[in-house]
C-alpha cells in the first residue's frame, strides 16, 4: 500500500494526462481536491474494490463537484476499482469515463455534475442508514461554488433537523468558481459561521496537508447528534505552479508546451 502523498502525486499525473489527451476542461478543479480524495480513498473510506456494491456496509460517497471527474476516476483506478490503463479512454466516445461523474463507473454511487444536488443525495443516504440501523457513513465532496445554490442549504437544514451524525461533508474551498473568484461572484464569508448557524459541527483545515486532513476526517462525527463539515482551504490547480490560483484553469486545457512543463513538475523529468 502506497502512502497518501504518493497516491496524490500519481493522481495528479493521471489527471494531467487524461485532460490533455481528451482536450477537456476542469483541470484546476480536479487538482484542487486531489489531496482530499487521496486521503479519503487511501486511508479513510470503508470500501471494497471487488464487486463494490455487494459490500453492504461500505461507506457511500457522493462526489458532487462532478465536473472534476478526472480526480475521482484517477483515485478509483489507483484503488483498484478498474485498471489504470482505462483512464486513457477518459472523455472518449463509448467510454464509461464521461466528462462528468457517471454511476456506470465501478465504485461510483451516483452520477453528478448538476451542481447543488450532491449534498441532498448524501443526506438521503445518511437518513436511510439511520432508519435501517446500519453503521455505514455517508460522505459528500462539494465545490465552494455549489454553496451558492439554495438546494445545498435546504439539505443542510434537513441534516441538522434529523441529527445525521453519520454524514460528513467536505468542501473544496479553492475560492474560484467558473469565471471569477467566489468573493466576486457571491461572497461566502463568514463561511464557517454559516455552517455552524445551521447546526453543523465544523473544522477548517489546509486541504493539501495530509496530516490535517487525516486528523479531521478521522475525528468525525465531531459531536454525536450533529452532521459534520470539513472546510478544506485549497488552491485551484494545486501541484502545477503556473496553474495555481488562476481563474483561467477552470476551463482551459493545456497546450503541448504547457503539458510538457507540467509533466516536468509532476514527474521531475
Amino acid at each position: 500500500m502506497i502512502n497518501s502523498t504518493e497516491f496524490a502525486r500519481r493522481m495528479r499525473v493521471h489527471i494531467l494526462d487524461m485532460i490533455y489527451s481528451a482536450k477537456a476542461s476542469h483541470i484546476g478543479s480536479a487538482l484542487s481536491c486531489t489531496d482530499i480524495v487521496a486521503v479519503l480513498y487511501n486511508n479513510i473510506l470503508k470500501i471494497e474494490s471487488d464487486d463494490p456494491h455487494r459490500f453492504k456496509n461500505r461507506d457511500r460517497i457522493v462526489f458532487s463537484k462532478g465536473h472534476a471527474s478526472a480526480s475521482l476516476y484517477a483515485a478509483l483506478a489507483l484503488a483498484g476499482f478498474f485498471p489504470e490503463e482505462e483512464l486513457a479512454t477518459f472523455y472518449k466516445n463509448g467510454s464509461k469515463l464521461s466528462g462528468h461523474v457517471s454511476h456506470k463507473v465501478p465504485g461510483v454511487e451516483f452520477s453528478t455534475g448538476s451542481l447543488g444536488h450532491g449534498l441532498s443525495v448524501a443526506v438521503g443516504m445518511a437518513l436511510a442508514a439511520k432508519k435501517r440501523g446500519e453503521a455505514w457513513r455517508s460522505f459528500a465532496i462539494l465545490s465552494d461554488g455549489e454553496c451558492d445554490e439554495g438546494s445545498t442549504w435546504e439539505a443542510a437544514l434537513f441534516a441538522n433537523q434529523f441529527k445525521l451524525d453519520n454524514l460528513l461533508l467536505i468542501i473544496d474551498y479553492n475560492k474560484i468558481q467558473s469565471l471569477d473568484y467566489t468573493k466576486m461572484v457571491l461572497d461566502l464569508e463568514p463561511f464557517e459561521a454559516k455552517w455552524k448557524s445551521f447546526g453543523w459541527e465544523s473544522i477548517s483545515v489546509d486541504g493539501h496537508n495530509h496530516k490535517e486532513l487525516h486528523r479531521a476526517l478521522s475525528s468525525c462525527p465531531i459531536n454525536k447528534g450533529s452532521p459534520s463539515v470539513i472546510i478544506a482551504h485549497t488552491v485551484k490547480g494545486k501541484g502545477i505552479s503556473f496553474m495555481e490560483d488562476k481563474v483561467l484553469w477552470h476551463y482551459r486545457c493545456p497546450d503541448e508546451e504547457e503539458y510538457k512543463r507540467a509533466v516536468q513538475e509532476l514527474k521531475g523529468v
